[in-house]
C-alpha cells in the first residue's frame, strides 16, 4: 500500500491535494491541528474517491508532538515494511500586519507553522524515503515568499525561507531518487483569502480570476508521478501571470 503525508490537509488546498492523492491510489494520512469536523470531511471525500485515508491529528509547530505521532505511525507500520513516500508539507496561517505593529507572537507563530513545521515533519521521513530509494516531497510556499508582500513581512520571511529549504534538502536527497520541490500559489480561492478585496486584486491578475485548490492539486499530482522524477530544487508558481 502507498501512503501520502499532506499537512494541514482538512481544507482547502490541502484537502484538494488529499482528494486527488485518493484518486492516483494513495492511502491518505489527513494532517489537521484543531477543526475534526473539517478533517472527518475530507476523510469522507477521499473514501469517495476511491482510496482509503486516516486523521493523524497535531500541531506541526509543536516539535515533540509532531515526532510522536509519526513515529507511532511508522512502529504501526515497519513489520509490513511500509513507509510515507509522499509529503505534502501545506500546513500554514496567516497573521497579517504592518512589521511596525506586529506583536512578536504572530511573528513566531507564523515561522513556526510553516518552517518549523516543514522541518518537524520532514525530517523524520527522510531516512525512510532514501532507504526505499524513492520519495516526494513538495511544499506549499507562496508569491509572498517570492516577491515580498506588505503587510506580510512574517508570512513572506517563513514562505521564502521554505522555498530556500527545498532548494538546499532536493541537493542533499536527489541520489536517492527522492525529489524536493515547492509549488508558489498566488490568491486561490480557500479560507485564507477571506476577508480580500477580491474583485480589486483581480484586476492585478493578467488571469483575472482566483485560482482554485483543485488546479494546485493537479499540480502536486505531477510532482508526485514518476514522470516528474527528474525535477528538483524547483519552485512552481501558480498565479494566473500576477508574478512570473
Amino acid at each position: 500500500m502507498k501512503y501520502a503525508l499532506v499537512t494541514g490537509g482538512s481544507r482547502g488546498i490541502g484537502r484538494a491535494v488529499c482528494v486527488k492523492l485518493a484518486q492516483m491510489g494513495y492511502n491518505v494520512l489527513i494532517n489537521f491541528a484543531g477543526n475534526t469536523a473539517a478533517a472527518e470531511e475530507t476523510l469522507r471525500l477521499v473514501r469517495e474517491a476511491g482510496s482509503d485515508g486516516e486523521l493523524m491529528k497535531f500541531d506541526v509547530s509543536n516539535a515533540e508532538e509532531t515526532r510522536s505521532a509519526i513515529e507511532a505511525w511508522q512502529q504501526a507500520h515497519e513489520d509490513q515494511d511500509e513507509y510515507i513516500e509522499i509529503l505534502v508539507n501545506n500546513a500554514g496561517i496567516r497573521k497579517d500586519n504592518i512589521m511596525g505593529l506586529m506583536p512578536q507572537e504572530d511573528w513566531i507563530s507564523v515561522l513556526g507553522v510553516s518552517l518549523n513545521g516543514f522541518y518537524n515533519v520532514t525530517q523524520p521521513l527522510l531516512m525512510p524515503m532514501q532507504f526505499h530509494k524513492f520519495g516526494r516531497i513538495i511544499n506549499m510556499a507562496s508569491v509572498s515568499g517570492i516577491m515580498g508582500m506588505q503587510g506580510q513581512t512574517n508570512y513572506s520571511a517563513a514562505k521564502g525561507g521554505l522555498i530556500a529549504a527545498t532548494k538546499a534538502l532536493a541537493k542533499e536527497v536527489a541520489k536517492k531518487n527522492v525529489t524536493c520541490n515547492a509549488i508558489a500559489p498566488g490568491f486561490i480561492k480557500t479560507d485564507m483569502v477571506e476577508g480580500l478585496d477580491e474583485a480589486a486584486l483581480k484586476k492585478t491578475i493578467p488571469a483575472n480570476r482566483f485560482g482554485t485548490p483543485e488546479e494546485v492539486a493537479e499540480c502536486v499530482a505531477f510532482l508526485c508521478s514518476p514522470q516528474a522524477g527528474y525535477i528538483t530544487g524547483n519552485v512552481i508558481s501558480i498565479n494566473g501571470g500576477l508574478y512570473t
